[in-house]
């Protein structure tokens, strides 16, 4: 994973046990680990899994910002220019990465399609988000890389987006998205981690999955919620003996 940059400053890299919890815990955990620290928003409105068989996801952010499209501009001339803002993103978003595209929640018009997500993938990409819709619905179907999308489209992005900038903030769902936050999607949806939070919201998580295992064995055993869930000091005796 690479380290990022934030108001010029670089981010430290996360851990390799950060990201191997960050790698199996749950984006319903998250989000409660993250509204436990007293962040509300962190779930992206919009964004579905279009390829349920493929694996969780999870990365840094690579952020795209789009713009409304103006029609004397983004003409299908513009499919030639190798350094659009849109291509530049696919080939320099690092291997690891997710890209987050800022859409406006727009899906009118594709905000990419399945050569670029191919592309991605071959250099390594973690993930593709978007607010937006996503051309060539099938082909993501079948592709070798998670992708969330608002919905799908045939119309090209050159017809509602226009691209303008890489590695900004940007909002993405309803979400504030920095460069380096960490992305991940699972069945529920995409929520997103502040940089700086990564560590102990993975070492959190980590633990409340953990003791909420514990507690689910119990209630299949046929216990009642009452002190069972959420655990009362008993229930998290017996959690803690478990654990030795």
């Amino acid at each position: 994973m690479t380290t990022a940059t934030r108001n010029g400053t670089a981010d430290a890299a996360l851990s390799d046990q950060t990201w191997a919890r960050l790698a199996t815990v749950s984006t319903a955990t998250v989000s409660t680990q993250l509204m436990a620290r007293g962040l509300r928003s962190a779930f992206m409105v919009g964004p579905q899994r279009l390829n349920p068989d493929q694996p969780r996801m999870v990365g840094e952010a690579f952020t795209l910002r789009c713009i409304p499209a103006r029609e004397d501009i983004d003409v299908l001339s513009v499919y030639s220019d190798y350094d659009h803002p849109q291509r530049r993103a696919i080939e320099q978003a690092p291997p690891g990465s997710v890209l987050v595209v800022d859409a406006r929640g727009k899906t009118r018009a594709a905000s990419l399609g399945h050569i670029l997500a191919t592309r991605f993938k071959k250099r390594g990409g973690a993930g593709i988000v978007t607010d937006g819709a996503v051309r060539d619905a099938e082909g993501f179907e079948q592709l070798d890389l998670p992708t969330f999308a608002a919905g799908s489209s045939p119309t090209t992005n050159l017809a509602q987006h226009h691209a303008v900038d890489l590695q900004v903030p940007i909002g993405c769902g309803e979400v504030a998205v920095y460069p380096g936050d960490v992305v991940i999607g699972d069945r529920d949806g995409v929520v997103c981690i502040p940089r700086h939070l990564a560590e102990e919201v993975a070492r959190d998580a980590a633990e409340q999955e953990r003791l909420e295992d514990f507690v689910l064995s119990r209630i299949e055993e046929g216990r009642s919620l009452r002190g069972t869930y959420p655990p009362d000091s008993e229930t998290r005796a017996e959690y803690e003996a478990q654990r030795g």
